[in-house]
């Protein structure tokens, strides 16, 4: 299977199995549409008939040549050796948990997927109690994983700020007797930094998100305050000094866009601007019949915001004023593990989140839907049945996906969306999928476009 494009002047194949990656000339590039059953291993005559007086027969002869050697080597039109990994995706352990420390938030966010905060569960902070107990069923369900992740997550994890750091105390109390290392990350919405606070998640958060949806009018359009003010001015400044002392740890400045802002490389400009190198900027996931979720007929101006971020991007590089963009930063040549591949971010099965309440969730998208409960840390259950059937879901069970030329760079999506918009898990979101498709060719197209400066 290949996947072929044009874009911003690069003619590029993408030979799915293989993962390999061409920049092909013109010639070569239209050669491709004509070969039989996708196997170029006879002399191409009746190609030569279609394309001679564009191309001489001499031209025609080199390109085959490229190609057939290409194929002959694996790098074209390569089989499938993905799908007998099938019967290695097993009930793993637990490596990684998102701790919901806050379901209230001091913010009203527009299209929150968390129902402005509180899951739809009522409003409530962690007690440290079940904090504690989270770090215990971590460890306990890790089993012989050395390397463990938390996130605190809300709502808005700062207004439980206490037991965070209790959390990470306990945590950091007993990790070595457990032969573990915690790896902690927060998000936040940036309200309530402080000096202090920025101090602390600078010296132990591992990772820190940081929510900003860009421009102030656009931030403060969906972004607001419970008394219906905007959160731009407050949080810009917080946000700029905790970069600015944060050292080479990681961060990034994650934003949402709507149809309102279907101009978001403007945003992400801003945010560079503002001095944010670690950008990310994601398409509001929700129900269409909402005036702000993006529909069928936004995705050919989606597409070509696209382009134009992709091309910024490239034009920022060269001149030395570079950023990160998380949907464009692509590894061809390494990548992901083959069971990483298959199915993705380990929902369910190698990553939990916690409420709360206790209650245990496949991710923090599920909270709030009890058809997805898989058990509670205090009452000590957990629903291995379902665990495992999670461990199952892969891009071959998925009928969408086993047949696509982006199935091992998505994984096959987010089964949460997949659930809540789809009705079923193993059926992709339908825009997600095309707009993941879009941002991989663009991905591509930069690596193609900064390979020809070095």
């Amino acid at each position: 299977m290949i996947h072929k494009y044009y874009l911003n002047g690069y003619y590029i194949v993408l030979d799915t199995n293989s993962g390999a990656v061409h920049v092909f000339d013109e010639l070569p590039y239209l050669m491709l549409d004509f070969f039989t059953d996708s196997v170029p291993e006879q002399q191409p005559e009746e190609i030569k008939k279609k394309l001679l007086g564009r191309f001489s027969e001499s031209e025609i002869d080199e390109a085959y040549g490229e190609l057939l050697e290409l194929y002959r080597s694996g790098l074209l039109y390569s089989g499938d050796e993905y799908e007998q990994f099938c019967d290695m995706l097993r009930d793993a352990p637990v490596k990684s948990m998102c701790l919901n420390v806050a379901h209230d938030c001091n913010l009203r966010c527009e299209y929150c997927f968390a129902a402005k905060g509180d899951f739809g569960r009522g409003r409530m902070l962690m007690p440290f109690e079940v904090g504690k107990r989270a770090i215990d069923f971590l460890i306990e369900q890790s089993e012989g994983r050395h390397n463990l992740e938390l996130d605190f997550f809300g709502g808005e994890p700062l207004m439980n700020f206490e037991v965070v750091k209790k959390v990470v105390d306990y945590a950091r109390s007993i990790e070595k007797q457990h032969n573990k290392n915690f790896r902690f990350t927060i998000t936040t919405n940036g309200l309530l930094l402080t000096d202090d606070k920025i101090e602390y998640i600078n010296r132990e958060m591992s990772n820190v998100v940081l929510s900003l949806d860009g421009r102030r009018e656009i931030n403060d359009l969906l972004r607001v305050r419970t008394d219906g003010r905007g959160s731009y001015d407050r949080i810009v400044p917080n946000y700029q000094k905790l970069v600015s002392t944060r050292g080479d740890k990681d961060y990034y400045v994650r934003g949402t866009f709507t149809t309102h802002n279907l101009d978001f490389s403007k945003d992400v400009l801003h945010m560079a601007e503002l001095g944010f190198d670690q950008l990310s900027i994601e398409p509001v996931v929700s129900d269409e019949k909402l005036e702000y979720s993006l529909k069928e007929k936004d995705l050919p101006s989606v597409f070509e915001e696209y382009d134009r971020l992709a091309n910024l991007l490239i034009q920022r590089r060269k001149e030395g004023k570079g950023f990160n963009f998380f949907h464009f930063m692509l590894d061809l040549d390494q990548g992901p593990c083959a069971i990483k591949r298959l199915r993705g971010c380990g929902c369910g099965n190698e990553y939990v989140a916690v409420t709360p309440e206790g209650d245990i969730f496949p991710c923090h998208q599920f909270v709030g839907d009890d058809e997805w409960k898989m058990g509670n840390i205090l009452q000590g259950t957990f629903d291995r049945s379902m665990k495992a059937r999670f461990a199952q879901y892969n891009i071959y069970s998925k009928k969408d996906c086993r047949n696509c030329w982006a199935k091992f760079y998505c994984s096959g999506g987010c089964n949460a969306n997949s659930w809540q918009y789809e009705g079923d898990i193993l059926k992709p979101h339908t825009i997600s999928c095309k707009l993941e498709k879009k941002r991989l060719e663009c991905a591509i197209m930069i690596k193609a476009a900064l390979a020809d400066t070095e």
